[in-house]
């Protein structure tokens, strides 16, 4: 079962050092000058369409997977076609989070933004902690393809009534290279689908650790994701391991799966988030290590310390979620705000009173 517990109305989070050679599990860092910011797209895309990022639309394997991928959960179901050259891949994905970072970046700086953004191809590569020979160019473009041919069809239901969507992960891409075939790729321009956008206006993003581009295998990338969504400020989450091997979308069975995470734990390398098996190994348990946390903290002191709530919206809140602690769900707002890097709200209770709603919408009673 999966469990999403807030943290403790002190806000207590257990902090774990690294341990000494976490970069040895690590693939170098090939531009260490580079400062990355990072939003989860996988995040902010799902967020309204299945929660708690449940469905993996994304490909764990290297090699090109064509079977039509369905998930279904709580009445909710999600179905990923992909095109004759393969599912886009957990890799492919890099290039949507390289462009939701410079839109919310633009935002964040007051800028206007549009659904087509211009990629510098080697900034991309440098970004994403990937060479720059002539095989990544080429990989690059390869992944716009993927992105291009993937296609996602899902149900959103509403009262009694059921709305049947289809969109891909981007609308459409263009590549500008020098002249010749040999010539090195200079820029792409992608258009973002409606839903990605639309996502990403409304702040509907998480911020990743600069190390997740680090990470070797596919698995270490969507267990992070996972963690990150679902344990995300909170202090430890557990989750059953056959939710968590659903979630992942690993095609190996849970036995390989649960073999797979044991080497996780033991290594311990994973950004932000501990990893132990209990109870035999049929429960995970995801602690945070604080150093997300003690960032985002200090975003939210910087950018929305100066919001204060009256005892009205405090009352609000306490009917928008009953049964939730209101000073939990007050830092889990304030957490959020940072996280997105929103600027303080002008009416900052019926801000609270709405992010309430939502978090009772989303997880019912505690």
């Amino acid at each position: 079962m999966v469990t999403d517990s807030p943290n403790d109305a002190s806000g207590d989070v257990l902090i774990v050092t690294d341990p000494p050679n976490v970069d040895d599990h690590l693939l170098p860092d090939r531009h260490p000058q580079t400062e990355l910011f990072v939003c989860d797209v996988g995040d902010a895309v799902l967020k309204d369409i299945v929660q708690e990022m449940e469905h993996p639309f994304y490909s764990l394997s290297k090699k090109p997977e064509t079977t039509v991928r369905r998930y279904e959960h709580n009445g909710h179901w999600l179905e990923v076609t992909p095109s004759v050259k393969g599912l886009a891949t957990i890799y492919d994905k890099d290039i949507l989070i390289y462009a939701i970072s410079q839109i919310m970046g633009a935002l964040k700086r007051g800028q206007k933004v549009a659904k087509r953004v211009r990629i510098n191809s080697h900034e991309f590569l440098a970004f994403s902690n990937r060479g720059t020979g002539g095989k990544d160019y080429k990989a690059l473009v390869e992944s716009l393809e993927r992105l291009r041919g993937t296609t996602i069809s899902t149900n959103i239901r509403s009262g009694d009534e059921e709305q049947i969507d289809t969109f891909g992960l981007i609308e459409s891409s263009s590549v500008r290279r020098k002249f010749g075939l040999d010539g090195r790729l200079q820029w792409v321009e992608v258009t973002l689908s409606d839903w990605v956008f639309n996502a990403i206006r409304n702040q509907e993003v998480l911020t990743l650790h600069p190390s997740y581009f680090r990470l070797r295998k596919p698995m270490e990338r969507r267990i992070y994701e996972l963690a990150r969504k679902h344990c995300g400020q909170q202090r430890q989450w557990r989750c059953g391991i056959g939710i968590l091997h659903k979630k992942s979308g690993s095609k190996s069975p849970v036995k390989h799966f649960r073999y797979l995470l044991k080497d996780i734990a033991e290594t311990n390398h994973l950004p932000d988030y501990t990893i132990e098996l209990e109870e035999g190994g049929e429960i995970v348990r995801f602690t945070n290590r604080g150093t997300m946390h003690e960032a985002a903290e200090a975003k939210a002191l910087e950018s929305t310390g100066a919001v204060r709530l009256s005892d009205a919206g405090m009352q609000a809140g306490r009917e928008a979620a009953p049964g939730w602690d209101i000073y939990v769900l007050e830092q889990e707002w304030r957490c959020w705000m940072a996280d997105g890097g929103l600027d303080a709200p002008r009416d900052a209770d019926k801000a609270f009173a709405g992010f309430c709603r939502k978090w009772y919408e989303r997880r019912g009673a505690p």
